[in-house]
C-alpha cells in the first residue's frame, strides 16, 4: 500500500473559553495539531501508511508528542530533534484558526530555526510514494521555506507524487517575504494544489474577480474555481489537480461545498448545518480525503465526495484531529450526495 510523508510544524493547541472558568478550575485544554500533523492522524485513522517529519526539541515532552502520534499508528522515525521549544497557539473554545483573536507562539520554535542539510531528505523519503506540505510550513521563516524546496527537490528527483495546501495565515508571513514571493517556486514542484480562491490570489498570483467578493453566488464561485484551476494548470505544468473548498458562516451554523479540477469540473454536494463545535481541521481532513481517494483509485467525483463528507464531519469534532472512521464518512455521504 502506497506511503504518505506529511512534513510541517507540530503544535500545542491551548484553547481558553470564552469566560475565566479556566482560569477559575485550573484547567487549559490542550490539543495536538498542526495542519499536516493534521492529515497525517486522519490517514492513519483510515488506515492508510503514513509516517510524519517535523522539527522538536529532544527532551521529555517531544518525547511524549511523538509517544502520542505512534499510538495513532503514524511513523515518527523522520522526526528531527534540535532546537528548544515546541510551537503553541492559542485558541478560543469554538472560534476558527483564521479568527482574529488567534494568538502564535511560535517564534524560535524547533521547526522554526530549520535550515537546509539537517534533514536527512534520501533517508525520509525511502518507501515514500506520496509527500504532503502546506504553505504554513514555508511561511514561518526564510530557512523553514528553504528546507521545504531542498525536499520538494529530492521529491520531485524520486517522482513522488506532492500536495500541497494554500493554507494562508497572515499573521505567520512576517520574514519580510510576501507569499506570492515563496510560494509560486514551491508550487512549481506540486501535482496536486488544494486551497480556495483567495488563497490562490494571495499566494500563487492567480486572478480573482473582484465583483466575486459579497455576491454569495455559488454559480459564479464555481465558475472562478474552474478558472483559476485552470490558469494554476497553465503557471505550474506538473500539477494535475486542483481542489477549492466553499465555507461560509451561516449565523452559528455554516454552509459548504468544494470542487474538484481535473480535466473538467466535479463538484460537490452542499453540506449545511445550524450549529458546529470545532472549525479547526476541517480543510485538514478535506486534504487528507483528496489523498485517501487518489492513492486508493477512486474517481474524482468519489475522491471529492470523500473528501467532502470528511472535511464536514470533522466541524462536530473537538480538537484539531479528526476521529471519524471511512464507515462514518461514506454514510454521510449517502446522507447528502444519496
Amino acid at each position: 500500500m502506497k506511503k504518505t510523508l506529511c512534513f510541517g510544524e507540530l503544535l500545542l493547541r491551548l484553547s481558553p473559553t470564552a469566560g475565566d472558568e479556566w482560569l477559575q478550575q485550573h484547567t487549559l485544554p490542550a490539543f495536538v495539531g498542526g495542519a499536516e500533523a493534521n492529515v497525517a492522524t486522519a490517514l492513519a485513522k483510515w488506515e492508510q501508511p503514513v509516517g510524519y517529519c517535523t522539527a522538536l526539541p529532544d527532551n521529555y515532552l517531544s518525547r511524549q508528542l511523538s509517544g502520542y502520534l505512534n499510538k495513532k499508528n503514524i511513523d515518527t522515525a523522520a522526526i528531527h530533534y534540535s532546537g528548544k521549544r515546541v510551537g503553541v497557539y492559542y485558541l478560543q473554545q469554538g472560534t476558527d484558526v483564521k479568527h482574529a483573536g488567534v494568538i502564535f507562539d511560535r517564534a524560535g520554535s524547533s521547526f522554526a530555526e530549520l535550515q537546509p542539510g539537517m534533514i536527512d531528505w534520501e533517508k525520509a523519503f525511502e518507501g515514500i510514494s506520496w509527500f504532503h506540505f502546506s504553505a504554513i510550513a514555508a511561511s514561518l521563516t526564510a530557512s523553514a521555506a528553504e528546507v521545504c524546496e531542498e525536499a520538494l527537490k529530492v521529491a520531485s528527483q524520486k517522482r513522488i507524487t506532492i500536495s500541497l495546501d494554500l493554507n494562508y495565515r497572515n499573521k505567520l508571513w512576517q520574514y519580510g517575504k510576501r507569499p506570492n514571493e515563496i510560494m509560486p517556486g514551491l508550487a512549481k514542484y506540486c501535482n496536486l494544489v488544494m486551497g480556495n480562491l483567495w488563497s490562490a490570489n494571495v499566494m500563487l498570483g492567480i486572478p480573482i474577480d473582484d465583483a466575486l467578493v459579497g455576491q454569495d453566488n455559488k454559480k459564479a464561485y464555481l465558475q472562478q474555481a474552474e478558472e483559476t484551476s485552470k490558469a494554476i494548470q497553465q503557471l505550474f505544468p506538473k500539477v494535475t489537480t486542483v481542489a477549492n473548498t466553499f465555507r461560509f458562516d451561516r449565523g452559528e451554523g455554516i454552509q459548504y461545498y468544494t470542487s474538484l479540477f481535473t480535466d473538467r469540473l466535479y463538484v460537490s454536494a452542499e453540506y449545511a448545518s445550524e450549529r458546529v463545535l470545532d472549525k479547526v481541521g476541517s480543510g485538514d481532513c478535506f486534504m487528507a480525503g483528496l489523498i485517501y481517494g487518489l492513492n486508493n483509485a477512486l474517481t474524482p467525483q468519489q475522491t471529492l465526495d470523500f473528501a467532502t463528507a470528511a472535511a464536514f464531519n470533522k466541524l462536530f469534532i473537538k480538537g484539531d484531529t479528526t476521529n471519524q472512521t471511512v464507515n462514518d464518512i461514506n454514510t454521510t455521504i449517502k446522507e447528502y450526495a444519496g
